[in-house]
């Protein structure tokens, strides 16, 4: 059952107490569904536990509405009226040349085109005095459409040719400043994969998102926010729920089986 609760504390509120953020729990069930600009408030599906089907209370949702420029406060309303919580998904740490802040990025913190991204390019996590405002600002937009949590994305940017060579104490310093960010603006942060470097950051993120933990044997890796009792998703593409749902039930994750495009169908919950 959703919580009846679960659209109290919309409200920006900026400020650093963890008091005046939500957050999900491990009791929450997600649906990333990046693919597609409005949320599917009517996804239901039957779990591997078996049963009627469940409905998700946490939905991951892009940034933007459809347009491709208005923030999508459409999508957190209705997730919100749906009596869920909504996720602003944002990258972190590339360039989306589709993006309308695209012309705040000057060349120089510019790097390699992701593999298999074509259309996105690696930041130089190292000048955080010029990413700074520039994430504040997509921040901001997330808290003034009633966004609820952060999802920020590429984060791991020093475990791939980024075209810096820039080090894992780098990328630490600047997601430990894309945690304090989305704080300042009074929403809670997930920790997209970077799982090296979870023992670090698990203090200062409110929750994980993880995808493919099952598909490459990582799950372990998550096991420091499910002790500390916070909230992982868990999505995986390529592997059988029979193959992962157990260890992920067992493990307090919410784990579930997606298409790799991101839309509401195929969704498999584990729970």
């Amino acid at each position: 059952m959703l919580d009846p609760d679960a659209d109290a504390g919309n409200d920006v509120v900026v400020g650093t107490d963890a008091s005046t953020w939500w957050a999900p729990t491990q009791a929450d069930r997600f649906l990333y569904q990046l693919g597609d600009t409005t949320p599917d408030t009517t996804a239901c599906a039957a779990p591997f536990t078996g049963g009627a089907c469940v409905k998700p209370t946490v939905w991951a949702i892009d940034m933007y509405a459809s347009d491709g420029t208005t923030p999508n406060a459409a999508g957190a309303t209705a997730v919100h009226a749906a009596g869920g919580h909504a996720v602003c998904y944002v990258s972190g740490g590339s360039l989306e040349d589709w993006r309308p802040d695209v012309a705040s990025f000057p060349q120089g913190v510019l790097g390699k085109v992701l593999v298999g991204w074509p259309n996105e390019r690696w930041l130089d996590v190292r000048q955080t005095s010029v990413l700074d405002p520039i994430m504040r600002a997509r921040a901001q937009k997330c808290a003034a459409a009633g966004f609820d949590a952060i999802d920020w994305d590429n984060v791991d940017g020093y475990t791939n040719d980024n075209g810096f060579g820039f080090s894992a104490q780098d990328q630490l310093t600047c997601n430990e400043l894309l945690a304090t960010i989305a704080h300042d603006v009074g929403l809670s942060v997930g920790l997209k994969n970077d799982l090296d470097q979870i023992p670090q950051l698990v203090s200062l993120f409110d929750f994980a998102v993880n995808e493919q933990c099952a598909e490459y044997n990582e799950c372990a890796l998550l096991d420091p926010f499910t002790t500390a009792g916070k909230a992982v998703a868990q999505i995986e593409y390529n592997v059988a729920t029979s193959s992962f749902c157990g260890a992920a039930n067992t493990a307090g994750r919410s784990a579930s089986l997606m298409a790799l495009a991101l839309t509401s169908t195929p969704w498999s919950p584990c729970r």
